[in-house]
């Protein structure tokens, strides 16, 4: 039984928040809380299974957040706001002696830049309160790196290459559009990629190295090496990883939009002077693209996201991969949403139930591939999100 607080009522937010409704018998009492209240109280107004409570915060106010941790008292705060606001969502839960769970690892708002360090940072802190942190919990982060933490339990001695592959294989019918909030989506596509091999960090120009990998239920697709987060953890996690990449696919059409708003100064995050008012180029942007919670409707196709791994097992050498395909029309059937935000909240609800239920215990801060992998998957695949293994298949390698 747990008491549970969302933070952010965005597309993710709005599927945790219904997903945990699904779960009333585990989390008793449920609040959805953002800036603005109204989306709160528009998708509380959609649950039929349980009544939500709702709030107004500033996510960026620690005094705001800790008098409603407070008053309110979660034993869990999952926190799908902005990355910007990590640290100060985590502050809030030491003062007011709340556990946290997050999607996406903190991010400063003055620099395109991925890093836990300042996350890990506050683990003595957590530690000696006798709280969890729960890190990165949405599918990558999170389900990729529970994917390899149970690739490293089941199917190998040693996991010598890793490759997390992330597909949308979906169409959501607009000239140029976001899967989730432009800003974070146009800032992590831009920054310069980066790439695990031999014991150090090996940096690209953005969209520098591509290839064609075949996705299951979708097709070839053209996939762009970029940096993302759960790396970091995942090559200081396990020791044993030579090399560990991360793609992603995009569209020419959709490079093409990207390069222009590029070149035409839109990707900007550094303030500029409009008419006397001081505006930041990517959140005017941000402004006038389509809103990601509102694709669901008409968009058709599936995401197709996992780990495609090679090491030793008994001696011999091993292939392996793990992945979940998700139906874009079936998460909006359920939830209302598209599938990039189901596919990043039922991991956020399943994590919450890992730590309600008592199956990942500890008190710190913690990257998910550091607890059992076993009843996560289990959960995962009940909650909506079933998944999928092949051993010594062909995966496309090269060394």
């Amino acid at each position: 039984m747990a008491r549970i607080l969302i933070i952010g009522a965005g597309g993710v937010g709005t599927v945790v928040a219904k997903k945990v409704a699904q779960n009333h018998d585990v989390f008793t009492n449920i609040m959805l809380a953002s800036r603005t209240k109204s989306k709160c109280d528009k998708i509380a107004s959609e649950i039929k299974e349980v009544k939500i409570e709702t709030a107004q915060v500033d996510a960026d106010n620690v005094s705001e957040l800790v008098a409603l941790f407070t008053q309110w008292k979660p034993d869990l705060v999952i926190n799908v706001a902005l990355p910007y606001q990590d640290l100060t969502i985590m502050e809030a839960c030491l003062e007011a002696k709340c556990n946290y769970l997050d999607t996406a690892n903190y991010e400063p708002r003055d620099e395109a830049k991925y890093q836990y360090s300042w996350q890990w940072a506050y683990h003595d802190r957590f530690k000696e309160a006798g709280l969890m942190a729960i890190l990165g919990c949405g599918f990558d982060p999170g389900v990729t790196s529970v994917f390899t933490a149970y690739a490293a339990k089941h199917h190998f001695d040693e996991m010598h290459y890793l490759d997390i592959v992330d597909c949308n294989g979906g169409d959501h019918h607009k000239a140029f559009a976001t899967n989730f909030n432009p800003e974070i989506n146009i800032r992590e596509i831009t920054q310069k990629g980066k790439y695990y091999q031999d014991g150090e960090w090996h940096e690209t120009e953005p969209q520098e190295i591509h290839k064609t990998l075949h996705y299951p239920g979708v097709g070839p697709r053209e996939s762009y090496l970029l940096y993302h987060e759960e790396l970091e953890s995942l090559v200081k996690n396990y020791p044993t990883l030579r090399r560990a990449r991360f793609w992603m696919t995009f569209s020419e059409e959709y490079l093409t939009h990207l390069r222009v708003i590029q070149n035409i100064g839109m990707a900007g995050i550094e303030p500029i002077n409009y008419n006397g008012m001081e505006i930041v180029p990517i959140q005017f942007l941000k402004a006038v693209l389509p809103n990601p919670q509102d694709l669901g409707h008409d968009y058709t196709g599936e995401t197709s996201i996992g780990c495609r791994i090679r090491g030793i097992k008994d001696g011999k050498e091993r292939t392996y991969y793990i992945w979940n395909n998700c139906s874009h029309q079936a998460a909006y059937r359920e939830t209302g949403t598209q599938g990039v935000s189901y596919t990043t909240g039922v991991p956020a609800t399943t994590g919450a139930l890992m730590f309600a239920k008592g199956l990942w215990k500890g008190a710190g801060v913690f990257n998910v591939e550091e607890f059992d992998p076993d009843p996560f998957l289990e959960e995962l695949a009940k909650q909506g999100l079933p998944w999928h293994e092949t051993i010594d298949a062909d995966i496309e390698f090269e060394k």
